[in-house]
């Protein structure tokens, strides 16, 4: 394979099949961009992947869990609609009666993977392997709190009986774990954190092994709309908040409402003891806050969004566990008060491999709808402030520095909006994936994509990244889009949880610690394509053959 990237061809940004351009690449295989598919009432594609990648599903929602719990029995379902013949099976399939029924489906969401030995579960003469994915579920049933969440690890090197293990659905209280979005491990910790995009519900730590122990660490972390969340080598804890604002009077366009924060703990793996901080970014000597950005298209807000700025940073302390105490706390205000900079819908980031843990690089989700007045051109996206979707990196001398610099790397447009979950591929490319959400699939005719970035390139000047999966649509997910998901559940298949790890457990195994190379069978690369089905998927290169389940070797 050349060591090449193929790349498109900026003003093409809109056409099905995208022209493509060869640029030098930096040891890195090539990537074939391919098309978006398109959305049509009652059409379910099938997902349409680089040439150079293969994939094959580790799980799905209608799989059983080995140990089910009440209603919390498969891996995508919740039985809140059993089947008329027999009411300990959940309805998957709407009926043709009135009214028409479906079982609450649990949204698998983020992903961690780790290679592990000496975990156990409900089978005490089982070995269930070394190879898990673990993974928060962000829909439910109503619950005491918000929605019934849980955390489900696939046993990677398991047969289907014991494929997928439910780690815990109530916390160490007893009660209901609420709905999770963020996941990832603290090595240090040695716990998973888990983060729930619910103001009013708890972040969560949770032990690894079955039966996990999981427990509030709200009072130290704080709640918010939390979702990426990231650790950083001096053992800091980079929290990623997604709450959609208000809309601006008259138009579809949101106030900036999300915030970036760092939990410094007293020690490293210290989940009870440290300070959060929020980030603030100045514009000619003034800070960006909430206020600055009430306005349509508001100058702070433009200027964040311009190609070629850069501008400082700094870290503002909001709760100090030493001074303040530790009763669970809303971030989101403490984080206005402090005058910190909002962004609109931030929802992930990650550090560049290879940097020292001195680059991150995060993405705000924008508007998700083409009226937004707050787009910029829908081929370019120049002249926006985020509406389409905005990739930001963030720049400090250290991991723990209490300044740094903004800077924007990507300005999105109509082909490439809605920006979520990402990943790095290697030391220079990384992987954005889309929730742009019906609204804009329709308007746009075209369902969520996942796109490859280079770090090392300019793209100021119109350079377009590489599709490497238009997503398809199942038949479950057009169901529910013809029908609002019969009152429960999501409608178009969204891309969600794309994650690339060799699954070291270790310090030297955070995101970021170590360039990954997916061209060794160690590093496997995951996403789930949530609603619909729920299927969780493993990609491997296609000059790999076929060893999407073969495990890792280190």
């Amino acid at each position: 394979m050349k060591n090449r990237i193929l790349w498109m061809l900026p003003v093409a940004a809109c056409a099905a099949a995208l022209a493509t351009v060869s640029l030098a690449g930096q040891g890195d295989p090539s990537y074939t961009s391919v098309a978006a598919n398109k959305r049509a009432a009652g059409y379910a594609p099938s997902s349409i992947l680089s040439p150079e990648l293969r994939q094959a599903f580790v799980a799905q929602g209608s799989m059983p869990l080995e140990n089910p719990d009440g209603i919390v029995g498969w891996y995508g379902y919740e039985n809140t609609a059993p089947t008329p013949t027999n009411p300990a099976l959940p309805q998957m399939v709407p009926g043709t009666g009135a009214p028409m029924t479906e079982a609450q489906k649990t949204e698998p969401d983020k992903n961690v993977y780790l290679h592990i030995d000496g975990q156990h579960g409900p089978d005490a003469g089982y070995d269930y392997g070394d190879h898990f994915l673990y993974q928060g579920h962000e829909a439910g049933a109503s619950v005491t709190g918000g929605k019934q969440g849980l955390i489900t690890r696939i046993n990677l090197d398991a047969d289907s009986a014991h494929r997928v293990t439910l780690l815990a659905d109530k916390d160490a209280t007893g009660q209901p774990v609420q709905a999770i979005d963020g996941i990832t491990w603290d090595p240090w910790a040695k716990r998973l954190l888990l983060t729930t995009e619910n103001n009013n519900a708890p972040t969560y730590s949770a032990t690894l092994d079955w039966p996990s122990q999981v427990v509030d660490i709200s009072g130290a972390l704080g709640r918010g709309g939390y979702e990426g969340i990231q650790d950083d080598s001096d053992g800091n804890v980079w929290i990623v908040e997604d709450v959609g604002g208000s809309n601006k009077p008259g138009t579809t366009a949101r106030r900036p409402n999300s915030f970036l924060y760092r939990y410094v703990p007293q020690r490293k793996g210290d989940l009870a003891h440290g300070k959060l901080q929020v980030l603030q970014v100045m514009n000619a000597g003034h800070p960006v806050t909430f206020e600055s950005q009430a306005a349509l298209n508001a100058p702070d807000q433009v200027a964040l969004r311009t190609y070629g700025q850069s501008f400082e940073t700094r870290w503002i302390t909001i709760h100090d566990t030493a001074v303040d105490g530790s009763t669970p706390f809303q971030a989101n205000a403490l984080a206005k008060t402090a005058g910190g900079t909002p962004f609109k819908r931030p929802e992930n980031g990650v550090f560049r491999p290879g940097s020292g843990f001195t680059e991150f690089f995060f993405d705000e989700t924008g508007d998700t709808n083409a009226t937004s007045p707050e787009n910029g051109d829908p081929l370019t996206g120049a002249g926006g402030a985020g509406g389409w979707t905005s990739i930001f990196k963030l720049t400090q001398n250290d991991p723990s520095s209490s300044t740094g610099r903004l800077s924007l790397f990507y300005e999105g447009n109509e082909a490439v909006a809605g920006l979520d979950n990402v990943t790095f591929l290697s030391r220079n490319l990384i992987t954005f994936v889309e929730d742009a959400g019906a609204t804009l699939h329709e308007q746009r005719n075209a369902l969520d994509s996942c796109y490859i970035f280079d770090v090392s390139r300019d793209y100021s000047h119109g350079l377009q990244p590489v599709r490497w999966l238009g997503l398809g649509r199942d038949p479950s997910a057009t169901l529910d889009a013809a029908n609002g998901g019969f009152g429960v559940n999501e409608d178009d298949n969204e891309i969600t949880g794309v994650h690339v790890s060799d699954g070291n457990p270790g310090a030297n195994g955070i995101l970021g610690a170590r360039v990954p190379d997916v061209s060794q069978k160690k590093w496997r690369w995951f996403y789930t394509q949530q609603h619909g089905d729920n299927f969780t998927w493993e990609v491997t290169p296609a000059s790999r053959g076929g060893d999407n389940n073969g495990g890792g070797d280190d």
